[in-house]
């Protein structure tokens, strides 16, 4: 079992980020305590079950039965690239059947950024325009290599991506204040919030119980667990009142927003009766074995609730490596480039000799506005390509060449 971890104040926000996005030991526990007709064992990576009846089926299968329900739940591990290929298939199988009718929401993006994301599902922005004025490096921290097939296949398809969660002012903001101490007007930003589900408290207490931390720190967690939900169940309700009774919505969130169906599902049906599927996924026990420390300590008490209609058994397939390390920390410049603040030792950075105080102009030619672009750039190097850098420093611009090697890449991580 993984040892229990100690919050600080500091790691507060990572886990509850954590909470939706990691594997957890409940997952394989919950399908024989919650499960009324036991499965095949062992799960063997490709088998997809149906968990009412226990039966093994088809990805087609799943697919009928979703063409005839409104909202689509499908769940994610988010860094696991097996489980967003299933939602790519899922999405281009009721695309070609319902055409134009199909809607993509995310977890990953907020309404706030809604107007960039419909101007990439029109066409208009390149992938590096979209990942800088959508802010993914700095909102949502997992590799867009992850999430690009299935975005793309929206900018092809003229298909909707639809924001769906909380702002990140909301979520900070009850992170540390209790409801009955918000102003008027902050209570009036919140959806409506029901905290009496006795199976999602359960979720939630034992998710601390393997995760201790203080009483202020518990409750706002569970606040924020809460807002999330609510919110995206709101936003998808809103947006299902203005559709025909035909457009379907594909919804994409981690696992543990949509297993059991008390997180987002149930509360979509209180404010919409649509019909729904839940999707899933578990990993395969070798899977969990050869990566441990993706493995949360939580174990999930037991519902008499099925956690999805159909499970995709899928095995954990890391990202090939991609994008490579300057190893320097930057901000933006007064009036171009980015500003050289940290080089890190033995960094690829260090090695070729860029300074704190240098003005990084321009990557392979490519201006830099701001770390967005410089991120974007680097992340589609790989080790053993170079790069050439214009750097100004003390106002003469000079030309530095960079080779990401195998011994400047293994430099501490960024703090």
């Amino acid at each position: 079992m993984p040892s229990l971890i100690r919050l600080t104040p500091v790691l507060f926000l990572l886990i509850l980020l954590s909470a939706c996005t990691m594997t957890t030991v409940s997952q394989q526990i919950a399908l024989t305590a919650q499960q009324p007709y036991p499965l095949a064992q062992p799960f063997v990576a490709g088998d997809i079950f149906h968990l009412p009846s226990g039966y093994r089926v088809t990805h087609e299968t799943v697919v009928d039965h979703a063409r005839r329900a409104q909202v689509i739940y499908v769940g994610e591990t988010h860094d696991n690239p097996a489980a967003h290929l299933i939602q790519e298939k899922l999405l281009r199988a009721l695309a070609g059947d319902n055409p134009g009718r199909v809607t993509l929401a995310m977890e990953m993006f907020t309404p706030s950024q809604q107007t960039v994301l419909d101007r990439w599902s029109a066409g208009d922005l390149s992938e590096k325009d979209f990942l800088k004025q959508v802010g993914w490096y700095s909102t949502w921290n997992m590799d867009f290599a992850l999430y690009r097939d299935l975005l793309v296949f929206c900018r092809d398809q003229k298909i909707r991506v639809l924001a769906l969660n909380a702002e990140a002012t909301t979520r900070q903001l009850l992170s540390k204040t209790a409801i009955e101490d918000l102003s008027s007007q902050d209570r009036e930003r919140l959806p409506e919030m029901d905290f009496d589900d006795p199976h999602y408290q359960a979720m939630l207490d034992a998710f601390l119980d393997g995760h201790p931390m203080g009483k202020g720190h518990s409750s706002g967690f569970k606040r924020v667990q809460t807002l999330w939900d609510e919110t995206m169940a709101a936003n998808l309700a809103d947006y299902l009142n203005a559709k025909e009774a035909d457009h379907q919505v594909v919804v994409i969130a981690g696992n543990n927003h949509i297993q059991f169906g008390y997180g987002i599902p149930r509360r979509l049906f209180r404010r919409l009766q649509a019909s729904y599927l839940l999707i899933g996924t578990t990993e395969t026990e070798e899977s969990k074995i050869l990566n441990p420390d993706r493995i949360m300590n939580v174990e999930t008490p037991d519902h008499p609730l099925l956690p999805y209609h159909f499970l995709y058994v899928i095995d954990y397939e890391p990202l090939p490596q991609t994008g490579v390390k300057l190893g320097i920390i930057v901000s933006p410049g007064t009036s171009s480039g980015v500003v050289i603040n940290k080089v890190m030792p033995g960094s690829a950075a260090a090695t070729h000799g860029l300074r704190i105080g240098d003005i990084l102009l321009r990557i392979d030619g490519e201006i830099l506005t701001d770390q967005a672009g410089l991120t974007y750039e680097l992340a589609r190097k790989q080790i053993g390509d170079n790069a050439t850098l214009a750097v100004l420093r003390d106002h003469e611009e000079i030309v530095i060449a960079v080779e990401f090697s195998p011994e400047n890449q293994q430099q501490p991580k960024m703090p």
